[in-house]
């Protein structure tokens, strides 16, 4: 199977006897080796790592493979030589180990094999993407001719019979529900900035030193210390949420003397943040007149480690016995993978409410690129946001479409993008794409069935006889970052969480840490039918997107490598795995990740140098080959490096809500300890507290 493999990687990407390459581009014309500058080194050496991959049949094949293996000895670029030599080696056993394990997959790949060998010239091209992704990218085979079809069969399959509706629905969301959002941190983009930063110059010096030190963490689009305010997402989201809030007061929604409490995660990207990180965002929202109607805490990574080491970590030992709860420390903060604040952006409403306040029953999520439209809410869906949020079908029962017994504690909306809610608010933020596809498209293209979840699920109202969110609803697999939340009784019960090492899509990892742990019950996302908020990112911080894109680009590729072995993690079997979530979340759970991975970065940057784009398609590849590497040659070790990591957390999340559980109990039994326990961490959250300042510049 092996040279089938390689010859079908021929046919995408040479010319063979009447056609040109199925991908579109000819990959000889980029192996160039007489050309030597660093950056043309770096482009050689992907299209070399294409055409040894296309086997002995290449007519460049020898000199390729040459020129890897002289590279691999070469100082200045044996890093990425190593990385595509290794990689030749992953994707060529993976293939050969999934045709032996399945007879399907090789049958797959023969007749693929086969049909390139003798395909028309005047084929439909719908029927030669489906015959590409029935091997690389089944999750999307026929969506682009039977989309509506796909459509509905999607929206079947998430239907839930409704048992019952939530007989103590939320009531005053003002009071009952924490609202969180993260804020991500970093330094100036250089030393002349920070010196001309309106900072007091204590801060501006800590600022400085921060900046000195290497970096720990990389995230997408992080906000530096000092940005203008109009580009400032963490002013733009607070805005817009004390104005969501001003609304609801007018409108009669909430008390005329309510605040909403909002807690912010505040990650860092270097350690120097850590202890002025409240600081700066004190700072920053000094450029606003202040709070009316909320209430904001601020909570680094120096402050989650005072509860973790001062209160819940003295607290298990005392109440369960443990002599060492250190697993706490490795899974409760912010710095670290988008996964660790995620998680603790939902676990902090259960410590909320054991030990600061026990009205809060849950926690809703939101971003900060966003907004509530609440003119338009009320206008199309007769509610405002937090009317949307009393819903009874949050924290109903009922049955999905296997007759599985299944728990909707958890809520989530959908996105209209800025630009679009002239059209109306239900209007997709993720649009069908054009059929038109190059390049990695051919092996990848998760905008297609990221498109028909957005319709199928984001999308449904509750307007028929059939879905009147009364007798039957939607449950949700595909949710966003913001605009979800979790009732603190199905947190506690079920107990769910984003694993540390997940860096990429941790919203839709959330829900998988809960596949096939309850067989009587299943905790699952409602869909609320006008629950939108406007995305507003195009609009005001588009250079922050454009900057981040190619992160953006490797983080997908990590999360292919991430969720495929994450997946074979869980109690249920990957094909159970899949069979519930996809064909969005899903089609990120792959059977050949190396290869999907490998191909994916190797065909999208042929297809920047090919269109021009040298400088992205440099950026790329150098920054998948430090970000992956090192990460392939950990999962190469097999599904044990993941299961150990996810089964170890798991047993610290069970140990935090065991040891709530002991707090809360010893609280009301009026336990001195417990009560000792709830006033220091009240005292520690009290002062994450935010009270912005104006800079004084000393």
């Amino acid at each position: 199977m092996k040279e089938k493999f390689q010859e079908i990687i021929r046919y995408l990407v040479a010319t063979d006897r009447d056609h040109g390459p199925v991908t579109g581009i000819e990959i000889a014309d980029q192996f160039c080796p007489e050309e030597k500058s660093a950056g043309d080194i770096l482009r050689n050496l992907n299209a070399a790592f294409l055409i040894v991959l296309s086997g002995k049949e290449h007519p460049q094949y020898a000199q390729a493979e040459t020129y890897l293996k002289a590279l691999q000895e070469a100082p200045p670029h044996r890093k990425e030589a190593m990385f595509y030599i290794r990689g030749l080696s992953l994707v060529l056993s993976e293939i050969e180990d999934e045709c032996h394990r399945s007879r399907d997959f090789s049958t797959r790949l023969s007749s693929l094999h086969r049909w390139l060998s003798n395909r028309a010239k005047d084929l439909d091209p719908r029927e030669s993407v489906n015959r590409v992704w029935e091997v690389f990218f089944p999750e999307g085979v026929s969506l682009f001719n039977r989309k509506m079809e796909k459509v509905e069969l999607l929206r079947q399959k998430r239907v839930v019979r409704l048992a019952r509706l939530n007989p103590r629905p939320v009531k005053d969301p003002a009071k009952e529900i924490l609202f969180t959002s993260n804020v991500l941190l970093t330094v100036p983009p250089s030393m002349e900035l920070i010196s001309s930063l309106k900072l007091p110059k204590a801060l501006r010096e800590r600022v400085a030193l921060a900046a000195e030190a290497p970096q720990i963490y990389w995230y997408d689009h992080p906000v530096p210390v000092g940005v203008e305010t109009e580009k400032n997402e963490v002013l733009y989201g607070l805005s817009g949420l004390e104005r969501a809030m001003a609304f609801e007061k007018e409108r009669g929604a909430i008390p005329r003397d309510a605040r909403l409490s909002c807690v912010l995660s505040v990650s860092v990207t270097h350690t120097g943040l850590h202890e002025i990180a409240r600081p700066c965002v004190e700072q920053m929202l000094g450029e606003l007149p202040g709070f009316r109607h909320l209430r904001v805490y601020a909570m680094s990574e120096s402050d989650t480690t005072r509860i973790v080491n001062e209160v819940l970590v003295p607290a298990a030992s005392h109440y369960l016995g443990l002599r060492d709860a250190g697993i706490l420390k490795e899974i409760i903060g912010v710095d670290g993978e988008y996964g660790k604040h995620y998680s603790f952006l939902k676990a902090i409403s259960a410590i909320w409410q054991v030990l600061v306040d026990p009205r809060i029953r849950a926690t809703f999520k939101i971003d900060l690129d966003q907004v509530f439209p609440q003119r338009e809410l009320v206008r199309e869906t007769g509610l405002s946001a937090l009317e949307h949020l009393k819903t009874g079908l949050w924290g109903a029962e009922g049955l999905d479409h296997k007759g599985q017994r299944v728990e909707l504690g958890m809520i989530a909306g959908a996105l209209v993008n800025q630009k679009d809610i002239e059209q109306g608010l239900f209007t997709p933020d993720v649009s069908f794409p054009s059929m038109d596809i190059r390049g990695d498209q051919w092996v990848f293209y998760s905008v297609l069935p990221q498109a028909l979840s957005t319709e199928a699920e984001m999308m449904t109202r509750y307007d028929s006889d059939f879905l009147d969110g009364k007798s039957r609803c939607i449950q949700r697999v595909h949710v966003t970052g913001g605009t979800c939340g979790i009732l603190v009784e199905s947190l506690r019960r079920h107990r769910p969480f984003t694993p540390t090492f997940i860096g990429r899509a941790e919203d839709q990892a959330y829900l998988l840490s809960v596949l096939g742990q309850n067989r009587e019950i299943g905790l699952r996302y409602v869909h609320k039918d006008g629950l939108i908020m406007r995305h507003d990112k195009e609009g005001f911080a588009w250079e922050a997107m454009r900057s981040a894109s190619t992160g953006k680009e490797v983080g997908d590729y990590v999360r292919t490598l991430l969720f495929s072995y994450y997946a074979r993690a869980l109690p249920l079997s990957v094909e159970e795995v899949k069979d519930y979530i996809d064909p969005f979340t899903g089609c990120f759970v792959s059977r050949i990740p190396f290869t999907l991975v490998y191909l994916r970065l190797a065909l999208r940057g042929a297809l920047y140098f090919a269109d021009g784009k040298r400088k992205h398609g440099l950026e790329l590849l150098r920054m998948a080959a430090a970000r992956l590497g090192p990460l392939m040659a950990d999962l190469s070790g097999g599904v044990r490096v993941l299961a150990d990591r996810y089964e170890r957390e798991r047993r610290g999340w069970h140990i935090l809500f065991d040891t709530l559980d002991e707090l809360e109990e010893g609280v009301r039994n009026g336990d001195p300890r417990a009560i000792r326990f709830r006033e220091k961490a009240e005292t520690i959250i009290r002062k994450c507290e935010i009270v912005p300042v104006a800079a004084d510049m000393g």
